[in-house]
């Protein structure tokens, strides 16, 4: 019994430990946006510095799911539970890389672009925001349900983001000067909508985990 009570504590630490890494990547992401339209060059390479600090997150909970693995040696469902930790940690590290990636885009413009950034990127970043927050939620209560509607937010991003990516097409047509400029705002919409993705991934873990099979909710 002692040995049950210790594994759920340490499964729970790692667990608590994603959730962290969860708020600290939907914040890099809003500062990230917040930087973008602002023109904020010196707060873009702080996001830059402080993608590390989620890095070694990540890497802290990779190192302690593998030594409950080795040490425990679960199966069934205990095993599940961790593989799909790892694979969600996984998933908010690279939302973060996707973070620091806006954030870069704010450098290379530099602080006196004069392109104004386009607005669906705001609002991208808002459905990306909600769909993290949705995602981990599923994660801490196991819900099926709430997973599911990430697929519905996935498709509205990659709509948006078409849409947006055919508009700034149109403005380079007119003004090829501003190429440049306008592909860090096309980068910028690709990196919010892969954020999406990934959030649907950790849906697709959250079914996984309760069902025990894999479900493709990009379907």
């Amino acid at each position: 019994m002692v040995g049950r009570e210790s594994f759920e504590s340490e499964l729970k630490h790692i667990e608590q430990l994603i959730i962290g890494l969860a708020k600290k990547t939907k914040e890099q992401l809003k500062l990230a946006v917040k930087a973008l339209y602002e023109c904020d060059v010196k707060r873009a390479r702080e996001i830059i510095q402080n993608d590390k600090d989620l890095d070694k997150l990540d890497l802290q909970i990779n190192e302690e799911a593998v030594v409950l693995i080795a040490r425990q040696q679960p199966v069934a469902t205990d095993l599940r539970r961790l593989i799909v930790a790892l694979r969600i940690s996984s998933d908010l590290e690279r939302m973060a890389d996707n973070a620091k990636n806006i954030a870069k885009s704010t450098t290379h413009l530099g602080e006196n672009h004069g392109i104004t950034v386009h607005p669906s990127i705001k609002e991208m970043e808002a459905i990306a925001s909600d769909m993290i927050d949705l995602a981990i939620r599923a994660y801490e209560n196991e819900d099926i349900s709430l997973a599911r509607k990430l697929a519905e937010l996935d498709d509205i991003l990659d709509n948006m983001y078409s849409t947006m990516l055919r508009e700034l097409l149109e403005v380079t047509a007119t003004e090829p000067e501003s190429i440049q400029h306008v592909m860090q705002m096309a980068f910028s919409g690709r990196y919010v909508e892969r954020i999406g993705d990934h959030a649907t991934n950790i849906g697709e873990d959250v079914t996984y985990l309760v069902k025990g099979k894999s479900l493709d909710l990009n379907l």
